[in-house]
């Protein structure tokens, strides 16, 4: 082989080699879909039979991607006319100042429900090492004056729909026997648990019903049936979609629309838009 050909070959190798880095840093991570599927759930108001609720997660307003794909994102989001939307924390990535104000902007453009709009926090909503509680208030307040109920250890009846919601596992205010402790099992209830960790603890008193989670973005990279190498969870089945827990609780874990770090790869940003049946 001659030195010109070798060096063709070699730069024909570089630009293959190239291609998936390129792919899962500029596509893959802007590459949203919508997943589309039934919630049934447990003494559903006749109603609410038929409604859209649509679970967002994870948005990591912050330095290390362009969230203007957020704001992209939420304009297609609003064409599904969702009647509830839930926000299920990880607004921000560290929680400066510059990620308030950026939140206030991406806020003043995200989607809402006709009929109700609730979030709770991620761990990342609290600061470095997730224990800045002044951090969360401050983004308590940003999304409240947003337009969003905050429903962190607690409970909210919207329509026949009970929400309940726990604050995040890591953070100094993880209470959620505080909500559980008085759950009607008679109601429409739905749990929203930014890290589906929390389901194998024992605060559930008996619940039976859905569990809607974020906190993993599904690993962000991943090689489906062979390696998922950064799970944030203890219990490594927890990574995204549906998983049955075998005693009348159902998780859903959505893959985030945000990233803590931009690259993606079989992983694709997740919006999910759930229509309510009766189980």
């Amino acid at each position: 082989m001659t030195r010109k050909h070798f060096l063709k070959r070699l730069l024909q190798l570089s630009a293959v080699g190239a291609l998936p880095f390129l792919y899962s840093w500029q596509i893959e991570p802007f590459w949203l879909e919508f997943v589309q599927r039934k919630l049934p759930i447990r003494n559903l108001p006749k109603e609410l039979e038929g409604k859209i609720l649509m679970p967002i997660s994870d948005l990591h307003v912050g330095n290390r991607f362009d969230w203007n794909f957020l704001i992209e994102s939420f304009q297609k989001a609003k064409n599904f006319n969702p009647d509830f939307v839930v926000y299920t924390g990880d607004f921000v990535n560290h929680g400066t100042p510059e990620d308030h104000e950026s939140l206030k902007r991406v806020m003043s453009e995200a989607v809402y429900g006709s009929l109700g709009t609730f979030g709770i926090l991620g761990n990342h909503d609290y600061g470095v090492k997730f224990r800045d509680v002044g951090t969360s208030e401050i983004i308590c307040k940003i999304l409240e004056d947003s337009g969003v109920t905050m429903i962190n250890n607690a409970q909210k009846d919207c329509h026949g729909l009970n929400l309940i919601g726990f604050d995040d596992l890591w953070s100094p205010n993880f209470d959620p026997m505080k909500v559980m402790k008085d759950y009607d099992p008679s109601k429409a209830n739905l749990v929203l648990c930014h890290n589906p960790d929390v389901c194998d603890k024992d605060v559930w008193n008996g619940y039976q019903g859905w569990i809607l989670s974020g906190h993993t973005h599904g690993g962000q990279c991943r090689i489906p049936g062979v390696v998922t190498p950064i799970l944030p969870v203890k219990n490594r089945k927890y990574i995204s979609g549906e998983i049955d827990l075998q005693d009348g609780r159902m998780l859903y874990i959505n893959r985030a629309i945000g990233h803590s770090y931009q690259v993606r790869f079989m992983v694709r940003p997740e919006i999910t838009v759930f229509k309510l049946t009766q189980a």
